[in-house]
């Protein structure tokens, strides 16, 4: 099954430079391949999306960052000057709030959630890789999935291991006062308590749903709405290069989840990405379900990267795997 995958185009050029925006997102931080980190130049030209255009923007005191409603009581905080162009999300009932993910850790994303709303705030991660869980340790309560790779990323990430994220070329704007990059950094964090599939939360008047979708990474999950038909993908999809790469990958693992995450389209009105543009339609699920059923069944044609791996480019959005995935 895996050497159907690695079919491949002629040439082997990169070709997620067709895709809208053709910025790269989510690698692991330091783990990152070279050639996606080249790949990444030029992407500056590319923010703020168009997509953003549509959406309603709210003030906030730190820069940094662009915060967006996306839907009554949730708000997309952006992280547009960084080549992963994160996104987290708070979520509000009557009697919490959920931020799903806390971004690179650039920025003080707490002081932005102490703007937006007085509620007392429980953190969740969509996964840990460091683009995710760089404001972790700002929040007293965080709930993680209950993962050996969950612990380890609780440690954090040193400078050798995240400064690259903060290099010239991974940025379009200066960094924000105190941070460089001699002293970037993931900081770690305390889990207040470990969850698993199906866990809810009840913020009063809005309960969500975890949902353990396995495969990006060992703890990735997606969040769901029942009732608002939302749900939060992380990065198991967004509007980009999706990458598949990192050790702690699992190609079977992501199939499966991606068929599960296929089967509640028809229940859902909006889906929510980790990357790049935060509103996507429900019917992408089904798209990347085909694609990686295509994938897996050898029709899918896949170019080959200089730094080994292999892309596979549909409509709006690749997928990236490698550099060996047999």
């Amino acid at each position: 099954m895996r050497a159907a995958i690695l079919r491949l185009a002629g040439a082997g050029a990169l070709a997620g430079g067709a895709l809208a925006g053709g910025a790269l997102a989510c690698g692991p931080g330091g783990e990152s391949a070279p050639e996606s980190r080249a790949a990444t130049v030029g992407f500056c030209s590319n923010v703020p999306r168009s997509q953003y255009a549509d959406l309603e923007r709210l003030d906030v005191a730190d820069d940094w960052f662009e915060v967006y409603r996306v839907a009554p009581r949730v708000y997309a905080i952006y992280e547009p000057f960084q080549f992963q162009e994160v996104i987290s999300y708070l979520i509000l009932g009557e009697e919490g709030a959920l931020l799903l993910d806390t971004g690179m850790g650039i920025g003080r994303i707490r002081s932005v959630v102490d703007e937006l709303t007085a509620l007392p705030v429980t953190v969740l991660n969509s996964h840990t890789h460091m683009d995710h869980v760089g404001g972790n340790a700002e929040f007293e309560r965080v709930l993680a999935m209950d993962t050996e790779f969950t612990r380890t990323r609780a440690r954090g990430r040193t400078n050798a291991e995240a400064r690259a994220e903060v290099a010239a070329t991974a940025l379009c704007r200066p960094l924000p006062a105190g941070i460089t990059e001699d002293n970037y950094h993931t900081p770690a964090f305390e889990i207040s308590a470990f969850i698993d599939d199906g866990h809810r939360i009840d913020l009063g008047g809005r309960t969500l749903e975890v949902l353990a979708v396995p495969g990006h990474t060992p703890d990735a999950i997606a969040l769901l709405d029942r009732e608002a038909g939302f749900l939060w993908t992380g990065d198991s999809f967004y509007e980009g290069p999706i990458w598949l790469f990192a050790p702690e990958t699992e190609l079977e693992a992501y199939r499966s989840s991606v068929a599960r995450l296929a089967e509640l389209v028809p229940e859902l009105t909006t889906l929510f990405t980790g990357h790049n543009t935060p509103v996507a339609q429900p019917s992408r699920l089904l798209e990347l379900h085909d694609a990686v059923e295509a994938m897996f069944d050898g029709i899918a044609v896949g170019n080959r990267l200089r730094d080994g791996g292999v892309e596979f480019v549909f409509e709006g959005f690749s997928i990236m795997v490698g550099p060996d995935p047999r």
